[in-house]
């Protein structure tokens, strides 16, 4: 961008053209190659090595890495109250999907934790997995909605919210234990939940009526205690030992599968339940793609950074925005009640 020198010629004032408020000195870089440089190393994941390179092919002017980060770190801060405002939009939604996975920062393990509904996908970084995380975060304490998870054992310790499980969780669950034990309430067990998913996609209603739920509990309720009776007993605990007794996978899921009995079937009693956690694990896999490509985070500042520009960028491509576009309007301030 230049400006123009000009001298009146009656009175031979010497005026100067002025730079946009954004751009104050000689040499500055435009929302278009900020949002670019964005782009590449949050969400096409490219090291900042190769960022750096690509973005000198292209204008010829080698932007130091230090520079790139603080494009980072300005989207970071201009994307403060959007975070606040999509909590919001998170707690008012019928059903949320969460998740958490790891994710290594300056060589120590760290965890994402997704907050997944209607047309927001909100990810926080944490030191912890468990209670603390949640406590901290500030999300499951306040909701009073439905969640669906993968059963970890944090997650049941809120009552305030109804809780639903991932179906694909407990398959592929079972179809382990048929295939190494042979089990034959497990085989029993799986074949119920498919054809359960499979009657409720085909219904309507997208729900089971009372006639046709009190059939399915009373089947799934048959399957389990065939399953206490076909299951080996487990050893007593030896006389001084402390601890528990180890359990088999087997063991421990037929457990789960009766203490939560209603969360397992939920997907068949309320319209809105989905059967699976799919949602939340597509919007946690590009965390664990960002480490195979481009390598964990040097600092912690970054990587929060990076969960919540990305959870912005996911919650705009659900709304159709392109993310160059998206990432513009956040730096000149337009998102407004977004």
């Amino acid at each position: 961008m230049e400006v123009e020198i000009k001298q009146c010629p009656s009175c031979e004032r010497v005026i100067k053209g002025k730079f946009p408020v954004d751009m104050p000195g000689p040499l500055q870089y435009g929302l278009g190659v900020q949002a670019f440089i964005i782009n590449l190393l949050a969400c096409q994941m490219v090291a900042l090595k190769r960022a750096q390179a690509l973005v000198y092919s292209i204008i010829d002017v080698v932007i130091a890495e230090a520079t790139m980060l603080q494009f980072i770190l300005r989207l970071h801060a201009a994307l403060e109250n959007w975070e606040v405002r999509a909590t919001e939009k998170l707690l008012l939604e019928a059903v949320m999907h969460v998740d958490e996975t790891s994710l290594r920062v300056d060589k120590t393990n760290y965890w994402i934790h997704v907050h997944s509904a209607g047309g927001i996908a909100l990810k926080k970084l944490h030191r912890k997995r468990g209670i603390k995380a949640m406590e901290e975060n500030d999300i499951i304490p306040r909701y009073m909605g439905k969640l669906i998870h993968d059963c970890w054992a944090s997650y049941f310790s809120y009552s305030n919210c109804g809780h639903g499980l991932c179906g694909s969780h407990l398959l592929r669950e079972l179809t382990f234990v048929v295939e190494t034990n042979r089990y034959r309430w497990a085989r029993r067990m799986k074949r119920l939940l498919q054809a359960t998913y499979k009657r409720v996609s085909d219904c309507e209603k997208k729900c089971l009526d009372d006639r046709e739920y009190a059939r399915l509990l009373k089947c799934y309720r048959k399957i389990l205690e065939l399953g206490t009776l076909e299951m080996p007993a487990i050893p007593d605990k030896p006389a001084g030992k402390r601890g528990r007794i180890a359990k088999s996978d087997a063991h421990n899921l037929l457990e789960r599968l009766q203490k939560h009995e209603a969360s397992v079937l939920l997907f068949a009693r309320d319209p809105l339940v989905p059967f699976t956690n799919n949602r939340g694990e597509r919007d946690l896999r590009m965390s664990k793609v960002k480490q195979k490509v481009s390598g964990c985070f040097r600092s912690e500042i970054y990587a929060h950074a990076y969960c919540r520009i990305t959870s912005y960028l996911q919650t705009m491509a659900y709304k159709g925005v392109n993310p160059m576009i998206a990432i513009q309007m956040a730096l000149a301030g337009e998102l407004g009640g977004e």
